[in-house]
């Protein structure tokens, strides 16, 4: 039967239709089941969906026809080794059938590994293709002729003697994928690969446990590097240190005390996912690849809207000062996030995990942020933070991205050809305490800010630091300015703080070297206090060793769901006079008094009781209830917002999500308060 239709780029041709009808009427001969289904072939579904006869016509008429969907196994023609090499980019393997096993195998990673937590085959790149491009081309360092060779094997292996619809890679991908989707434990996993091997007959290959399987896996590039640590995090157990037995900063033991035992065991382990193949796998499908050139290709930019990264001012600023790196759309701008999670679930156990992810901004908006996509590099072990040493543990990484920006030759599935794939950090995103660790100020006492830096004006006040002085952002002829009793009694006369660039912020840490010392949080060697003259830096952040590091306009980004979140809660809690949330505390009111200001809202002492007086920003009961009713009776469309009615009890908001806050905030205070508040406070959270 001719095949030719399904390459056919326009599925609106005659060609593609006529092709298709063909193709309809002999699955209707040889592929219906008894329900009167097919498996739908189309791009999305990938023969892992059954639907009715024109479920899947239509399907297809809109969605086109699987490439790697050259033999029609599922419906109804034999399998054939050879008929997966019928046409493209496969035609120049052996003729003894491995090229159709590849193929074959290819289409069960389709349909029964990358698929998302609804059961529908997410567009993910095919792991097995890339290996064999990679092995086929030669330019890949990841994959060599050992890896390839090995997975060919067990592709062609039967799972036991005579076992005709499995091979051993197909089981254990199809096996692995139930786990995943079921989130089976790999102890339970193992017991039930323990008992299959019980019941399958003699001769089975079966592998005896979880470890056993992800080594036969290992050859698709899914692997990570344990590397050692130190106990005090000094350093890393990796290339000249890979075989010290003892720290080369503060010469503790590398292993823990074995008790006899001859196997060693080291202190600490940090999990490193290379990231080079990973980026390149990206390149490996052909739809992954021209997602890749979205941004610049069939992104629609406006000016003065920002819907993508690509429309940033950084990323604009970025391409000028780097026009080499620009010129291939499919040279990969990344995002590094790092934060911290507990793995054991408890909140109550201090135990945290860092870890550091990536993002791809080349694809669409829609898409960058899916886990698919979300590149995981590293998972740097507990129990405490790393704190500044989390330079240490970012070296694997750091040192994947200078050779990135130089360019390492990936195959390109869109085109049919290498290229020089290039890829850069263009900014990192965290919370206010890793922003810190990530940048070399530290965020914490006087000089917190690190955009004001010496410059933040910042107060100490009962048990706590306060920073305030934040009308100096305001215009010069702003109003606010020059109000005194509505703020800190005085009038507003500072310009806003200096910005630094990123050379002048390089060439004065450049003069605080050997300042800092080395990293380690041993007590015996790490260094005491802070030298005064190198203010709040910490350290020389690892960044800098990148070559453009010091010429990003913007390095380091906060995360705006912690800080819109909090915002928004403490601005409810207050406004409804929520008891141990509100920000009005006694203390506060204590505040007032030490700094001289707002007499009105001093409290009251009569020897026996203090009472605080009402505030203009706080609502009475009636009040409070009026806004809760206001609330109750909002409604969305379908997946906007949660039902904020149903998180409103007793004048408090409760179980609500960050995305539900950042309604709150935008839409609904705003419109909520009116007439409730004063003009002076409503103006104020308006702003």
């Amino acid at each position: 039967m001719d095949k030719s239709w399904i390459n056919d780029p326009n599925i609106l041709s005659s060609h593609y239709k006529s092709g298709l009808k063909d193709f309809i009427e002999f699955a209707k001969t040889n592929g219906m089941g008894l329900d009167g289904k097919l498996f739908c072939p189309c791009r999305r579904c990938r023969n892992s969906k059954r639907k009715s006869i024109s479920q899947v016509e239509s399907d297809l008429s809109e969605k086109g026809f699987c490439m790697y969907y050259k033999n029609w196994v599922f419906h109804g023609e034999p399998f054939s080794a050879h008929s997966y090499m019928s046409s493209g980019k496969n035609n120049n393997l052996d003729e003894d059938g491995v090229g159709g096993e590849t193929d074959f195998i290819n289409e069960i990673v389709y349909n029964d590994f990358d698929m998302n937590e609804n059961g529908e085959s997410d567009e993910l790149p095919d792991l097995l293709d890339e290996i064999r491009n990679a092995h086929e081309s030669g330019t890949s360092s990841e994959w060599d002729s050992k890896n390839f060779d090995k997975l060919l094997n067990d592709a062609q292996r039967e799972l036991y003697p005579g076992c005709k619809k499995y091979s051993l890679l197909r089981f254990i991908v199809s096996f692995l994928h139930i786990k995943v989707m079921n989130h089976v434990t790999n102890k339970a996993f193992d017991m039930m690969l323990e008992f299959l091997k019980d019941v399958l007959p003699e001769g089975e290959i079966l592998p005896s446990s979880f470890y056993g399987a992800m080594k036969i896996l290992s050859g698709i590039g899914l692997g990570y590097q344990k590397i050692d640590v130190c106990k005090f995090d000094c350093a890393l157990f990796w290339k000249e240190n890979e075989k010290m037995d003892k720290c080369p900063i503060c010469k503790e033991s590398r292993w823990k005390v074995n008790n006899g035992k001859k196997k060693k065991v080291p202190n600490k382990v940090m999990w490193y996912f290379p990231l080079k193949a990973r980026l390149q796998r990206l390149f490996m499908s052909s739809k992954t690849t021209e997602d890749m050139r979205w941004h610049e290709e069939k992104w629609v930019k406006e000016e003065g809207i920002m819907r993508h990264p690509a429309d940033s001012i950084a990323w604009k600023d970025f391409d000028k000062k780097y026009p080499d790196f620009t010129k291939d759309s499919r040279n990969v701008r990344l995002g590094l996030a790092t934060d911290r999670f507990n793995p054991f679930g408890n909140m109550s156990n201090s135990y945290s995990m860092w870890l550091v992810i990536l993002v791809p901004y080349n694809l669409p908006a829609y898409k960058f942020m899916r886990k698919e996509f979300l590149i995981l590099s590293l998972l740097i072990p507990g129990p405490r933070a790393p704190g500044k040493e989390l330079d240490v543990f970012l070296r694997p990484t750091i040192d994947d991205l200078k050779d990135l920006f130089h360019g390492i030759s990936t195959y390109d599935a869109y085109s049919g050809q290498n290229f020089q794939m290039r890829a850069a950090i263009l900014w990192t995103i965290s919370d206010f305490l890793a922003y810190g660790y990530l940048s070399g100020w530290s965020t914490s006492g006087y000089k917190a800010c690190p955009c004001c830096l010496d410059d933040t004006a910042s107060q100490r006040l009962r048990g706590k630091i306060c920073f305030i002085g934040h009308r100096r952002f305001l215009n010069h002829n702003h109003r606010w300015r020059k109000q005194k009793a509505h703020f800190d009694g005085t009038i507003e006369t500072r310009s806003k703080p200096k910005e630094f660039s990123g050379e002048q912020v390089l060439r004065h840490l450049n003069s605080l070297a050997g300042v800092f010392g080395e990293f380690g949080k041993n007590p015996v060697t790490r260094k005491k206090g802070v030298d005064k003259i190198q203010g709040n830096w910490r350290k020389k952040s690892i960044f800098f060793e990148l070559p453009y590091w010091e010429k990003l306009s913007m390095r380091h980004c906060l995360d705006v769901m912690h800080i819109l979140k909090n915002t928004c809660e403490s601005l409810v809690a207050t406004l409804l006079n929520i008891p141990d949330k509100t920000k009005d505390t006694n203390k506060s009111r204590d505040d007032l008094l030490d700094m001289g200001i707002r007499h009105e809202l001093h409290l009251h002492d009569d020897g026996t009781r203090k009472t605080k007086p009402p505030a203009l920003y706080v609502m009475s009961s009636s009040e409070r209830k009026g806004f809760c009713d206001f609330l109750s009776s909002i409604k969305f469309p379908d997946g906007y917002a949660a039902n904020i009615s149903k998180c409103v009890k007793d004048g408090k908001l409760m179980g609500l999500k960050t995305h539900d806050y950042h309604v709150l905030l935008q839409r609904l205070i705003p419109a909520g308060i009116r007439g409730y508040l004063c003009k002076e406070v409503n103006e104020a959270i308006f702003e």
